[in-house]
């Protein structure tokens, strides 16, 4: 199993973190460079302990499908989600949020398994790490940029059901 590490300082609150990493609306606004949509499971708003979501995107040119589970929630601190349905054979992704002076600490952990033995252990590697890497990067970018601008009072946070 691969397992990525990525760290991202926030300035604002532990709460708006939180949520805002829980977001559906937020997480289309963060991954825009994957076109990725809800088709099916929550639409909007906070994901919750044992809901569902599956999301469509495109990642190395093709249209992919991904349906996970929210596990595990500790406001505000922690939450997990597991792959349901798509083409990893294991994917768990882990949320932990620490205050640090005014702000907060956001790490994403993500483990994953790819199918196809020897083939998928490769394709962790050269592939899979790489992408996924690059990807939490950028949201997590995006993240820290809505919750420092709703610290500032410029953009309202996306809410529960709108």
């Amino acid at each position: 199993m691969y397992r990525l590490r990525v760290s991202t300082s926030i300035n604002a609150p532990i709460t708006i973190c939180f949520d805002l990493a829980r977001n559906v609306d937020a997480h289309i606004e963060s991954a825009a460079n994957t076109a990725e949509r809800v088709v099916g499971g929550r639409t909007s708003g906070l994901l919750e302990l044992d809901e569902e979501v599956t999301w469509e995107g495109k990642h190395f040119g093709a249209i992919q499908r991904f349906s996970s589970k929210i596990t595990q929630l500790r406001p505000y601190t922690f939450f997990q989600d597991r792959m349901t349905k798509g083409a990893f054979r294991i994917f768990e992704h882990d949320h932990f949020f620490e205050s640090e002076g005014n702000g907060t600490v956001m790490v994403d952990v993500v483990s994953f398994q790819a199918p196809f033995g020897p083939l998928g252990w490769l394709a962790e590697r050269i592939l899979l790490a790489p992408h996924l890497r690059h990807f939490l990067i950028s949201r997590g970018l995006a993240l820290k940029s809505m919750a420092e601008r709703s610290r500032q009072g410029v953009v309202a946070l996306p809410a529960d059901g709108e």
